[in-house]
């Protein structure tokens, strides 16, 4: 990506250097171990920054080309592979997922105020719709209820050492539905079982689609559901403030140390992934999931690379709620706010910033990754931004909307 000047792309750089020392402080306050922010304008890159540490313990900079955990991150690409292949009228969205992947047949969901898993009445099939906008009825371990408690002890959760999708979900399909479909949303993971359908559609693994399809075009050259080889020096480890396990949202147990390591790079699953998750499989570096937001940004392709009509973009990023995520009951964790925010294939989208009490555009497309990574695309500003750092979870501190609020300051035209 090309530089460019801040103020000839419409941002004030005394503003714009307000976000180093905003990065520098969450690694001397040991809330972040490092972090590395990438802002573009119009196609040009107008600010970068990095600061602290990959691996605190080694004292090993967090730098520009460090590998990150992007989690949840993964979704939007996962759900571009759907998008491509329904372009190419291999289904369409209101397909029952059981005609790809037969366990889904017969689905049942919990009843209204079940006290146990068995609880259940029968229910319809969800579409590939309802599953790209979490309106499936499927969960996460993480999430309260029922059926979160029911995943988490048949270990229904998608890390990259449980082995391949098809026996994943499956056993996904074998536990009731939370609520029936179309009905609620709730943060899940549906991606995930979309993943499955791509791989049954493709014929292919999801990484040989991501590869063949998504990456070599746009140059994503370090990005994988493993770590390349030629960059496991770079690879970061995690980290929690939580004494418990780092994926437990939910707890209020604080670590008496802020920055516990959580995984670390030498010795992670992710060093070779068994299990191509689509919902929160990937690692990569920074410009590669800015190569990514950037065909976002320009309608589906880049530099001489289609890989959706802007028709079909413009489609992703719409709202496909009735009305915002707050208004459809959701129990369930969420990477951004609910009120004033609908959500599109992909990614959540701005209806009403002010309702979200936060900066940003109406029809702000973004999302982010449980180990605190965030991008976000405002097509109004024509801004394309992306931030890493790894501390799980995501919802540890209010740095998103800090961040946003941030460059928004330094927009002068």
């Amino acid at each position: 990506m090309k530089t460019g000047k801040p103020q000839k792309h419409g941002l004030d750089p005394d503003r714009l250097q307000r976000i180093a020392p905003w990065m520098d402080s969450y690694v001397a306050a040991r809330k972040f171990p490092g972090s590395s922010m990438l802002l573009a304008r119009g196609g040009r890159e107008v600010f970068h920054y990095t600061t602290g540490h990959r691996d605190v313990e080694n004292q090993l900079p967090f730098t520009r080309d460090t590998i990150a955990r992007i989690y949840s991150m993964t979704k939007p690409i996962t759900s571009v592979a759907v998008m491509m292949l329904a372009e190419r009228g291999l289904f369409h969205l209101d397909a029952p997922v059981s005609e790809f992947i037969p366990a889904f047949a017969a689905m049942r969901a919990l009843v209204p105020g079940a006290a146990n898993i068995d609880q259940t009445e029968p229910c319809a099939t969800p579409t590939l719709h309802q599953l790209l906008t979490h309106t499936a009825g499927l969960s996460y371990m993480f999430n309260p209820g029922l059926l979160g408690q029911a995943m988490t002890e048949q270990k229904a959760e998608f890390r990259p050492d449980r082995g391949p999708l098809e026996g994943m979900a499956d056993l996904v399909a074998s536990l009731p539905l939370a609520f029936h479909p179309g009905s609620r949303w709730e943060y899940s993971v549906a991606i995930d079982i979309l993943g499955r359908v791509v791989e049954v559609v493709s014929g292919q693994t999801l990484a040989e689609f991501f590869q063949e399809n998504i990456f070599d075009p746009l140059g994503m050259k370090e990005t994988g559901f493993s770590v390349p080889k030629r960059a496991i020096d770079r690879f970061a480890s995690l980290y929690t403030p939580l004494a418990g396990n780092e994926m437990a949202i939910n707890s209020q147990e604080k670590s008496d140390e802020t920055l516990r390591l959580a995984d670390q790079a030498a010795g992670s699953a992710y060093l070779n992934a068994s299990t191509y998750s689509g919902g929160s499989g990937l690692v990569g570096s920074i410009d590669d999931y800015m190569r990514f937001i950037e065909m976002l940004r320009c309608g589906g392709a880049r530099k001489g690379h289609r890989l959706l009509s802007p028709k079909t973009l413009d489609f992703m990023m719409r709202n496909h709620l009735p009305g915002d995520i707050a208004s459809m009951g959701p129990t369930s964790f969420a990477e951004q706010p609910m009120t004033g925010m609908g959500f599109g294939l992909g990614g959540s989208v701005i209806l009403d910033p002010a309702r979200t009490r936060a900066a940003g555009s109406v029809g702000d497309f973004s999302w982010g990754g449980m180990g605190s990574t965030y991008f976000w695309i405002d097509r109004k500003h024509d801004l394309s931004a992306v931030f890493f750092t790894q501390l799980s979870p995501s919802s540890s501190y209010p740095a998103r909307p800090q961040l946003k609020a941030l460059v928004h300051g330094a927009l002068i035209k």
